[in-house]
C-alpha cells in the first residue's frame, strides 16, 4: 500500500506529459483532505471578481504549500506571512480562470482524460491502477481531475496571452551571438530573485512603501537570514513560494535587468535593491558551474499528426489517433510509415514516412520535446497533444552530436524568447491582477 508521501514521489517521477499545460502535480492530492469535515464553517474569504476563495480553498492549499516547503528543506515562515502568499496565488489562479473563461478557451473532456492517461501511462500505470493508489489514500479522482483541468486551461490563457506573441527576430539572434562570442562565457549560474512590486501606474506614495518594503527585506538578508526564507516571506515573484530560485541558466540568458549585478556577485552573495517600472528587485547567486563543450543529444524521430479543423472535432481526432496507435501495437512499428505516409497531417514530413530527420533537444514545441527525450529507443510513444493536434511518435535512434553554428543558433533563439517570455508574464500577471475586483473579507 502507497502511503501519500510514496504518491507524491510517483508521481514525480516521470510527468513528461507537459512542461507548460501541467505545473507540478505531486501536492495537488492534500487538496481532498484538507476539505473534510470543513463544508459546514465553511466561509467566503475573498471576492476576486466574479468567483470567491473559500476558506476551505486557503487550507487545502497552505497544506500543499506547508508540504512543498518541508520537502524543499527550507525553514517555514510564520503563518500569517504564508497565509498572505498562498492566498494571492489563488487570487491569480481565480482571476485567470475566469480571463480563460470569458476568452471561450476550454478544455474537453476527451483532452482531460488523455492527459491523465498519459500521465499514468509514463509512471507504468494503468488507469484503474492510478485510480486505485488514488483511492486507497481517500484521495478523490474528481478533485484531481478538476485541479489538472485549471491547470490546462491557466497554460493555454498564458499560451493565448502572452507566449504566442513572443517573436525573435533574426538580428536579435545575430546580436546574442556576437555578444555571446565576446564574452565566452563557459559559465551557469543558478539564481534566486525576490521582487516587490509596485502596481501600474504607482503613485509617490505607493513607490516609496514598496521601496521600503524592499530595503527592509535587503537589510534582514544582510543580517544573515537565508534568501530563501526572504523570498517565500515577502517576494510577489512567480517563484516565491519556490524561495525565488529562478533556475541554471547560461550567463547570456539572464534577463539583462540583473546581468550586470550577477557578473559581480559571488556564489552565496545577493545584490542591493535593483529598480525598474514593475517595481524593486533583489537577486542571490545561489552556485555557478561550468558548461561542458556543445556535445549533445540528437534524436532520429519519426510521427503522425492527427488535427482538429472544421471538418474534424477535437474528438474525432483523438479517437483517429487512438486508433493508429492500437493498429501499430497489434502490427508492430513496420507499418509505420506506410501509415505516416496515409494519414499524417503533417504533410511534409508524411511524405518521408513521418521522418523528422535528426532532433535537437527543445527543437520541437514542449510537449513534443518532453515525449521524444524521455521515451526509450524503438518505442512509440501514447498519443498526445500539443499545439498543433494530437501525434504519436517513435525515436528510431539516438546519439551524441558535435554541435554545430545551427546548435547555437537555436539555442540563442530558445535563451532570447525565454528572457522575453519571462519580463512579459510577469506584467501581463500584473495587469491582470492591478485591473481586477478583489474584495477580502477575512
Amino acid at each position: 500500500m502507497f502511503n501519500k508521501f510514496q504518491i507524491f514521489r510517483l508521481l514525480e517521477i516521470k510527468l513528461i506529459n507537459r512542461r507548460n499545460l501541467l505545473t507540478t502535480v505531486t501536492l495537488i492530492m492534500l487538496c481532498s483532505t484538507a476539505n473534510a469535515g470543513a463544508e459546514e464553517l465553511d466561509k467566503i474569504i475573498v471576492v476576486a471578481e466574479q468567483d470567491v476563495v473559500m476558506e476551505s480553498e486557503l487550507a487545502s492549499q497552505m497544506d500543499k504549500v506547508k508540504f512543498q516547503i518541508e520537502q524543499q528543506g527550507t525553514r517555514m515562515p510564520p503563518n500569517s506571512v504564508l497565509e498572505r502568499q498562498v492566498l494571492e496565488r489563488l487570487v491569480l489562479e481565480k482571476i485567470q480562470l475566469q480571463v480563460a473563461s470569458e476568452n471561450k478557451i476550454e478544455v474537453t473532456e476527451d483532452a482531460l482524460a488523455l492527459a491523465i492517461s498519459d500521465m499514468a501511462e509514463q509512471n507504468n500505470l494503468s488507469l484503474p491502477q492510478f485510480k486505485e493508489i488514488l483511492a486507497s489514500e481517500n484521495y478523490e479522482f474528481d478533485v484531481f481531475r478538476d485541479q489538472i483541468r485549471q491547470e490546462i486551461l491557466i497554460s493555454k490563457l498564458r499560451k493565448s496571452q502572452v507566449d504566442d506573441r513572443v517573436r525573435v527576430r533574426e538580428s536579435e539572434i545575430q546580436n546574442y551571438l556576437r555578444n555571446e562570442s565576446a564574452a565566452a562565457d563557459d559559465q551557469e549560474y543558478r539564481i534566486s530573485h525576490i521582487l516587490i512590486s509596485t502596481p501600474s501606474g504607482a503613485t509617490d506614495s505607493e513607490r516609496k512603501i514598496a521601496r521600503d518594503k524592499a530595503t527592509e527585506a535587503h537589510n534582514v538578508i544582510e543580517l544573515g537570514t537565508p534568501f530563501a526564507d526572504v523570498a517565500i516571506s515577502v517576494s510577489d515573484g512567480q517563484q516565491a513560494l519556490e524561495g525565488g530560485d529562478l533556475g541554471w541558466r547560461k550567463g547570456t540568458e539572464i534577463p539583462s535587468l540583473f546581468a550586470d549585478s550577477v557578473s559581480t556577485l559571488s556564489v552565496g552573495e545577493h545584490s542591493g535593491i535593483i529598480t525598474n517600472p514593475s517595481g524593486y528587485h533583489i537577486i542571490e547567486l545561489t552556485e555557478k558551474r561550468s558548461i561542458e563543450d556543445f556535445m549533445i543529444p540528437q534524436y532520429k524521430t519519426r510521427h503522425i499528426l492527427i488535427k482538429p479543423n472544421a471538418l474534424v472535432t477535437e474528438t474525432q481526432a483523438l479517437n483517429r489517433i487512438n486508433q493508429l496507435k492500437m493498429r501499430l501495437e497489434i502490427d508492430g512499428d513496420v507499418i509505420f510509415a506506410d501509415m505516416a505516409k496515409n494519414n499524417s497531417d503533417d504533410r511534409t514530413s508524411a511524405l518521408q514516412g513521418g521522418d523528422l530527420g535528426w532532433v535537437n533537444e527543445g527543437q520541437m514545441v514542449p510537449e513534443f520535446d518532453e515525449i521524444m527525450t524521455a521515451i526509450e529507443v524503438g518505442v512509440i510513444s501514447p498519443p498526445f497533444e500539443s499545439e498543433f493536434g494530437f501525434h504519436i511518435l517513435q525515436v528510431v535512434e539516438k546519439r551524441m552530436f558535435d554541435g554545430s553554428e545551427e546548435i547555437k543558433h537555436d539555442r540563442a533563439r530558445r535563451a532570447i524568447r525565454q528572457q522575453k517570455l519571462d519580463e512579459r508574464r510577469q506584467f501581463w500577471l500584473r495587469r491582470l491582477r492591478d485591473e481586477a475586483y478583489v474584495e477580502y473579507r477575512k
